[in-house]
């Protein structure tokens, strides 16, 4: 973010040391601090707030333009800087942490995988039934009810 402090046409001072407008809070944000994609993730949830921009005055940095989407004081643009400060901290963390923690994902994606592709087919199961030899059936639970007792009306055997 920027150094100095910036003053609003009406003599408002930012506490964060953003540059306030009449309907806007503009800033720069260094790239060796938070990298592009978490400067993005944070546009992409500030956009249904406020109007965002984002330009590159010169290499590694960006300059970020929060326009109110309605009239806004200088109290809520820079809370609004201050929010946007926050999530990109937010983004820069999550980022880090998904680099950081990406071989593990990978490792148990791929696992998955495996287990998936070497697991048997429905086929291949109902087969294995079919092969297999049930053997004595002492409790007689394949005999049918009819067989064991006799269809209604008839003598059992």
């Amino acid at each position: 973010m920027m150094d100095e402090k910036d003053v609003r046409s009406d003599g408002v001072e930012s506490r964060l040391g953003v540059s306030l407008g009449n309907d806007h809070a503009s800033f720069d944000v260094d790239e060796a601090v938070y990298p592009l994609e978490a400067i993005y993730g944070s546009a992409y949830l500030f956009v249904d707030r406020c109007f965002v921009f984002l330009s590159r005055p010169r290499p590694q940095v960006v300059t970020v333009r929060l326009t109110s989407r309605g009239p806004a004081t200088a109290a809520e643009l820079d809370a609004l800087a201050g929010e946007f400060a926050n999530e990109m901290l937010s983004q820069a963390a999550r980022l880090r942490l998904a680099q950081a923690t990406a071989r593990i994902r990978e490792y148990y994606t791929a696992a998955a995988l495996r287990a998936a592709a070497s697991a048997p087919s429905v086929d291949d199961l109902l087969a294995e039934l079919d092969a297999e030899d049930l053997g004595d059936d002492p409790l007689e639970i394949s005999v049918s009810w009819e067989a064991k007792y006799g269809a209604k009306g008839t003598e059992p055997k």
